[in-house]
């Protein structure tokens, strides 16, 4: 459990049938009936509010209670990592700010493309773009991070009311405008960049990402010789190439090197996460269904490190609980130092 779920052990989702507990008990017998009738009535309104709260938070997996929106609040300090989405078609290449993040998270998005989810704990770019929409699959895979800030360009009204109800502080234009600009190198909608020093104080720390599991240390033993590996969605392919003289896996988005700042990333640790990909009740303006990328509960992935390969198993209970790798041996997996890439691939 991380320290998300510690602070809302006692909130509404972790409570039996979902209640709020009991609510004061009735006062001596010789106080009057009206004073005793008046907490129940309170106990109904709470009630009836704890209900609306918690349709939305249930969809988007809620096991603890939802904290308030805070998109645009510009005193709150922000104790978590930024999430940022990123554009990931070719009319978006070469991104901005992909090389300082920590961790890259992608994504199958509608017609079978790919979309990133950047996070940054440990340091800042002065840049990151292009910036494109979130989906659900977001806001269930924060669930594992303490108070993130998920930077995006926008969402589908009917989305709206989940990234609400979610335990993040949003961040999109509107809220923060002197954060965001266009470029003039390219169309839009591929032109949206996010100033991440102009949103957040600093980098939340590396600790919010151990506490969602992601673990740096020697690898495991044994592991297979591994040169390349490719992981294809139905529009798009990611292929890894092993490099000893830069000690990571060198990056290719549908057969052209992936670039930032003129250099080809790689990251020294890919994860292959096989997860239970559906359609989504949502769906974009061509009528493509979203899909969904369901990464709660178990199932297999494929550790690359040091030009190796190791089959894992990864686990998470609930959305609130951070995402453990391990061996077939059930023995903790420890990652590389540097930039990990999961790749959530169909099973």
């Amino acid at each position: 459990m991380n320290r998300r779920s510690a602070a809302v052990g006692m909130g509404l989702c972790d409570r039996p049938n979902g209640s709020t507990g009991s609510g004061p008990g009735p006062g001596p017998a010789s106080r009057s009936r009206t004073r005793r009738t008046r907490p129940t009535r309170r106990a109904e309104t709470r009630a009836a509010l704890t209900a609306v709260i918690a349709a939305l938070a249930l969809a988007v997996g809620c096991t603890g209670n939802p904290s308030p929106d805070r998109s645009g609040d510009a005193d709150q300090a922000p104790s978590g990592v930024l999430a940022v989405k990123v554009d990931n078609v070719t009319p978006a290449r070469p991104q901005t700010g992909l090389a300082q993040a920590d961790v890259v998270y992608a994504e199958q998005v509608e017609a079978g493309l790919s979309r990133l989810m950047a996070l940054y704990a440990t340091r800042l770019p002065p840049a990151v773009g292009p910036v494109r929409s979130a989906r659900e699959t977001d806001l269930r895979l924060l669930r594992q991070f303490d108070e993130p800030v998920l930077a995006y360009s926008g969402s589908q009204s009917r989305l709206r009311p989940l990234i609400e109800a979610a335990p993040l502080r949003a961040e999109s234009p509107g809220n923060r405008p002197e954060a965001w600009y266009r470029s003039d190198d390219r169309p839009a909608p591929h032109n949206l960049y996010l100033r991440p020093g102009r949103l957040v104080d600093g980098p939340a720390g590396r600790e919010a990402l151990t506490a969602a599991g992601f673990r740096e240390g020697p690898a495991p033993s044994g592991g297979e010789p591994e040169p390349e590996r490719t992981v294809r969605f139905p529009s798009a392919r990611f292929t890894f190439t092993w490099s000893a003289e830069r000690g990571g896996w060198l990056l290719e988005t549908d057969g052209r090197p992936t670039t930032d700042g003129g250099r080809q990333l790689a990251p020294p640790t890919v994860l292959v996460q096989y997860v239970t990909v559906r359609e989504s009740g949502f769906e974009d303006r061509g009528g493509n269904r979203t899909p969904f990328s369901e990464t709660v509960g178990t199932g297999t992935a494929d550790l690359l490190r040091d030009g190796k390969v190791w089959p894992v198993r990864w686990q998470r209970a609930t959305a609130a609980d951070g995402t453990r790798f391990t061996t077939e041996g059930g023995a903790p997996v420890n990652l590389a130092d540097g930039q990990v890439w999961v790749v959530l691939a169909a099973r």
